[in-house]
């Protein structure tokens, strides 16, 4: 399997990860310690992007793709 790092500081090297952290700042503003959540809202967020479907997913979720 090949395994690819991005560069330091290169965030147009990880396009899916830099826009699912721009999904989940919608929820948890930058700043703001995880730990004052409830475990209802976490789950709530998680609930949220396992079922979003994703363009690098051929718009499947990552719950479908998980179960596959």
């Amino acid at each position: 399997t090949p395994v690819y790092f991005a560069h330091a500081y290169s965030p147009h090297e990880r396009g899916s990860n830099e826009n699912r952290n721009r999904v989940l700042r919608r929820f948890i503003p930058k700043g703001q310690a995880i730990e004052e959540l409830s475990d209802h809202k976490l789950i709530q967020i998680n609930w949220y992007l396992n079922f979003r479907p994703l363009k690098c997913l051929n718009w499947h979720t990552p719950i479908e793709i998980f179960l596959l």
